[in-house]
């Protein structure tokens, strides 16, 4: 009756090594460690940097725990700080030769001190969030005119070249403010004007004004389009921040949007605020020019004056160049970057371009086939030719091929490098916030002093209450905090303080469902039950009311995960994993226990569960 097979246990055996190894992880604290990532959007940090590190670090005599090279930077890890602080000098000595343009950022880190078999393992710590490891937190104000005068100065453009190609005569387009004036002198030609840009550009209303002897239309932005225009520059200046962010290695940052026009911007772990006002504030723009492949260009591309006209550039793979000052098209002109394949199946970028970007390119490509055409990337003023690629011929409809001479990675590398590009529109910072490390570790402190003492409060009470029961219980609750705890560092979710919240919620509700229990086999054992049939009725009547309480709760929880935000959500996330592995805990582990303590006693007479009182006696102690 109160037997589990062989395979049952297995599966708590499982669960409980499988629950220590991803726990342990989050026991080992964080060592000092210096973090190297690209400065530029066009230098790739790869496994030879690593090589780089740790010679430039064997030189100077000092002994790192490792160099690895793991996601976008390489990172060097050391015993103390002040071995850490003399490989940052030396680190960044060796790799940047010019401190006044930087190829590398040598940044002070922390990284996990778990040892080498259990990263091995996969077995990560929980990343920690602003509130307990420290950092920066920053609030941004979109400028969203700015977003909307683009979008009118763009359609401008459009309408231009829309009339033009229609043959429609007009005296001017010019824009005032976020509308778009259209001037006629021929009445016939604005009602011609007004039919084709109602059905060409229907983001636009338009309307009729008279202006002297002439007339013009004016269109102005409707309110979805505004609307659509002001959150798509949102949502393209949160993925900008999110490519920037990444490129530099800053592990767990927290980029999400706070009301209709505002970015909040959290990087954990990041002490010096001018430096994450560096990395949140680096400006990538996108620019098409002409290759100079003259002989005077040519033989300039190594040194001397180079023709008038031109610059030079250094291109991707280390040589010079010599591009003519010429602007053809900017980032502006760009809409979609993706990587793919060519016809012959070898890597390529495609690109997509807005009808300004797609008309000039087809004029540009048609005159100047056979030569080369680069891409330029421009980070704080400085340029670097990402590709030069051969015109084979007219290129029309919008979209351009990039190939030739590159792997996949390199060109899933060039189409990130595209897209992040510029923000849409201009942020400005409105409030920083700096999170020392010291109060970061006090957070963390007085985060675990919490949840231990909850425990011992919940263990003292229940092993006073309820006897050996009340033991089965405490160690069900944390194997409960264990998994929780396990289940977290797997996801590799991020801890706050109000996380650390939840699993402090999550141990009172969890030993509910062990008091539902135990209360359960009291009654029975009330109504004269044997204690193996108490024990088997208690747990069997006790689910239906443990899953009853545990689904409404984590009906609350799911909606908080799904409408909340921030502190709100994290708090959601635990909350809801700490239900489920309650649940586990509190049924299965803690029954698996007592059937391995009383399930094998054929003639059982009484258990340890504390007083039972019976109607109509005194007292019977089931002890």
């Amino acid at each position: 009756m109160n037997r589990y097979p062989w395979w049952k246990y297995a599966i708590l055996v499982v669960a409980v090594l499988v629950g220590l190894i991803y726990t342990l992880p989050n026991l080992f604290g964080e060592a000092p460690a210096v973090q190297v990532s690209s400065a530029k959007a066009t230098v790739k940090v790869d496994e030879a940097l690593s090589g780089r590190v740790e010679q430039a670090l064997k030189q100077a005599g000092l002994q790192p725990d490792f160099v690895q090279f793991e996601g976008n930077s390489v990172r060097a890890r050391f015993a103390d700080t002040d071995a850490q602080l003399k490989a940052r000098d030396v680190i960044e000595k060796a790799l940047n030769a010019d401190p006044q343009d930087p190829t590398y950022i040598v940044a002070l880190n922390l990284v996990p001190r778990s040892p080498q078999w259990l990263s091995a393992l996969h077995a990560m710590p929980m990343y920690l969030g602003l509130d307990l490891r420290g950092g920066v937190h920053f609030l941004m104000q979109v400028d969203m005119k700015a977003a909307l005068t683009k979008r009118a100065e763009s359609l401008t453009s459009d309408i231009r070249t829309l009339l033009r190609d229609k043959n429609i005569r007009h005296a001017g387009i010019a824009r005032a403010g976020d509308n778009v004036e259209v001037r006629f002198r021929d009445t016939q030609a604005m009602a011609a004007a007004l039919q084709l840009l109602t059905d060409q550009v229907p983001d636009m209303s338009w309307g009729q004004q008279p202006e002297g002897s002439d007339a013009k239309l004016v269109g102005t932005l409707k309110i979805e389009a505004a609307r659509r225009v002001q959150e798509q520059a949102l949502k393209q200046n949160i993925t900008t921040l999110h490519n920037r962010i990444n490129e530099l290695g800053t592990s767990e940052p927290v980029i999400q949007q706070q009301g209709l026009d505002r970015v909040v911007v959290q990087l954990p772990g990041v002490q010096d605020t001018a430096r994450a006002k560096d990395i949140i504030g680096r400006t990538a723009t996108l620019e098409v020019r002409l290759v100079d492949d003259s002989p005077e260009a040519v033989g300039a591309a190594g040194s001397g004056a180079v023709p008038f006209g031109t610059e030079r550039y250094t291109e991707r793979g280390g040589g010079a160049i010599i591009v003519k000052r010429q602007v053809i098209l900017t980032g502006e002109n760009l809409t979609d970057a993706q990587a793919g394949f060519d016809d012959q199946q070898q890597p390529a970028v495609h690109l997509t371009l807005d009808a300004k970007g797609a008309r000039i390119f087809r004029d540009v490509t048609r005159d100047n086939i056979n030569k080369r055409m680069a891409i330029l990337l421009f980070e704080k003023g400085k340029g670097e030719v990402v590709t030069a690629p051969v015109i084979r011929s007219e290129i029309g409809g919008g979209r351009v091929q990039i190939s030739g001479a590159m792997t996949t990675q390199e060109a899933n590398d060039t189409a990130l490098l595209l897209r992040a590009g510029s923000l849409a529109a201009p942020m400005e910072i409105i409030e920083e916030r700096t999170i020392g490390p010291a109060l970061g570790a006090d957070n963390i402190a007085k985060g675990f002093n919490s949840v231990l003492y909850g425990f011992i409060a919940i263990a003292v009470f229940m092993c006073l209450y309820y006897r050996l029961f009340g033991v089965f219980s405490t160690v069900a609750l944390a194997v409960n905090v264990l998994l929780l705890v396990a289940v977290l560092s797997m996801l590799q979710a991020t801890l706050s303080l109000p996380g650390i919240a939840a699993i402090a919620l999550t141990l009172g509700m969890a030993i509910d469902a062990n008091v539902l229990i135990n209360e359960r086999v009291r009654e029975e054992l009330r109504n004269g039950s044997s204690p193996q049939t108490a024990i088997h009725v208690g747990y069997e009547r006790a689910w239906a009311t443990i899953l009853d309480s545990n689904v409404t709760t984590l009906i609350a929880g799911v909606a908080l995960l799904a409408f909340g935000s921030g502190p709100v959500r994290g708090f959601a996330v635990v909350h809801c994993l700490g239900i489920l592995t309650s649940m586990f805990s509190a049924v299965l582990f803690s029954r698996g226990l007592v059937n391995l303590w009383y399930g094998r006693q054929k003639k059982l007479k009484s258990v340890s569960i504390g007083q039972v009182w019976k109607p109509g006696a005194e007292s019977a102690d089931a002890v």
